[in-house]
């Protein structure tokens, strides 16, 4: 099968495209036909090793542990191992591989739990751009216990966890203020943010709101320029940061941080998703797709033997929504 293959740590070209043997399921898993992927943060931080510590991941001085990318996807069900009770071949699925990665190639196996059938209004190449944006956003805000009526704020609201973000919490009853750049104002106000800030115009920090919640998605609101923008015992969630550079000049002050707001009484911060049941949280994101509650944002669609044009895109920073990597 075909498959894009990271052959070393650098720049997009060390993505190639390669014949590599095709995977067999194991007694828990689902062979996928992968239809489509999507190119995301944790795919160009690998290939980067961007930040370092992504090598003791993937492998200290060349991909060894992770050469195939893609931890989003949808297709068909090839075949199934001898305990998946769920799907069989045929069946059209969605969902993920979470940090095994790996569906950046024709096939893929994937734990029967991480898999749902696909939602029947949404295409399959779309299918491929749900699962980690909205599972991530699911547990960060089920683990901030979002209630109606909570201020939000959305840092990063046009990427490919921010649209989720925005959409999730106005499900929730939240009251949502989405931060992005002039480009993309239409769009999160199409997803239903009640107010938006133009973070190249104005600081959302300095126009006094108090929020019960401030969403990085992205990694860049500034930890104390959120936390002002906190009210007592408000909640922090730090999606990511953006890299190396960032790791090493905030990881330290924002884990400082994090224990000093927690012990004052300050904050909330949080830094993971609440742990929970994968499957059910897939169902919950396919009801409300189908109930036409929840949409994707595709901005570009790439074929396999583009993928370092995908990559390339992705790491700019800019993309709004996801990218698509489309099998045929």
């Amino acid at each position: 099968m075909k498959a894009a293959v990271i052959t070393r740590y650098g720049p997009p070209g060390v993505v190639e495209i390669r014949e590599v043997g095709r995977p067999t399921p194991r007694d828990d898993e689902v062979l996928v036909h992968v239809r489509a992927s999507t190119v995301s943060a944790a795919d160009w931080r690998i290939r980067k090793a961007d930040p370092f510590v992504v090598r003791f991941l993937a492998g200290l001085t060349r991909p060894t542990k992770i050469r195939i990318g893609g931890m989003e996807l949808a297709g068909t069900v090839e075949s199934v191992g001898t305990r998946v009770t769920r799907f069989a071949p045929g069946d059209e699925v969605f969902g993920g591989t979470l940090f095994r990665l790996g569906a950046h190639a024709e096939y893929v196996c994937v734990p029967e739990i991480l898999l749902a059938m696909k939602p029947v209004n949404l295409p399959p190449e779309e299918a491929a751009a749900v699962f980690f944006g909205g599972i991530t956003v699911w547990g960060f805000l089920a683990k901030a216990h979002i209630r109606p009526g909570d201020r939000v704020l959305v840092y990063g609201a046009s990427g490919s966890v921010g649209v989720f973000a925005v959409q999730l919490a106005k499900h929730f009853g939240a009251h949502v203020t989405a931060v992005c750049s002039t480009a993309n104002l239409a769009l999160v106000k199409s997803l239903g943010a009640d107010e938006v800030v133009d973070y190249t115009k104005e600081d959302f920090s300095e126009e006094g709101r108090v929020y019960d919640m401030v969403f990085d998605t992205v990694g860049r609101s500034g930890y104390w320029r959120s936390l002002r923008s906190l009210k007592r015992r408000g909640y922090y969630i730090l999606v990511a940061g953006l890299g190396q550079k960032w790791f090493i000049a905030n990881a330290l002050g924002s884990l400082l941080g994090g224990i000093w707001a927690s012990a004052t009484g300050a904050a909330k911060v949080i830094g993971t998703p609440k742990r929970g049941e994968t499957t059910e949280r897939l169902l919950f994101l396919k009801e409300l797709i189908e109930a036409g509650k929840l949409r994707t944002v595709i901005e570009r669609r790439y074929s396999l033997d583009e993928i370092a044009e995908a990559h390339r895109h992705a790491e700019a920073g800019h993309k709004k929504g996801h990218v698509l990597i489309v099998l045929r």
